[in-house]
């Protein structure tokens, strides 16, 4: 059975850091490229960030580039995103993604929410 699921997200005020975690299971974690999305209340899900299968290649939305890292240990099964200097509009479910050729999948998603 494959799993994906998140953890980490929270209420935090502006200006402030989380790390998000995704720990899979019922695959091959090391053979697939993991993503981070985020989907904000009425706007379509996004692309935050990726990571290939082995981490030596990172690519990030315009607007999280040097505020936001991904990482992944595939040892643990787990791709982290942590996330500094937050800001209201980083407000959002973000959802963990695993892709390798036809294979899709997604967790349930955990939600961020920056306010004072």
């Amino acid at each position: 059975q494959v799993q994906l699921v998140e953890s980490g997200g929270g209420l935090v005020q502006p200006g402030g850091s989380l790390r998000l975690s995704c720990v899979a299971s019922g695959f091959t974690f090391n053979m697939y490229t993991m993503r981070w999305y985020r989907q904000a209340p009425g706007k379509e899900r996004e692309l935050v960030a990726t990571i290939t299968s082995a981490g030596g290649t990172t690519n990030y939305a315009d607007s999280m580039k040097g505020r936001f890292t991904i990482s992944r240990d595939n040892a643990k099964n787990t791709v982290y995103l942590y996330m500094n200097n937050l800001e209201p509009e980083d407000t959002a479910v973000y959802f963990c993604n695993a892709r390798y050729l036809t294979y899709n999948y997604w967790g349930q998603g955990t939600q961020v929410t920056v306010s004072s």
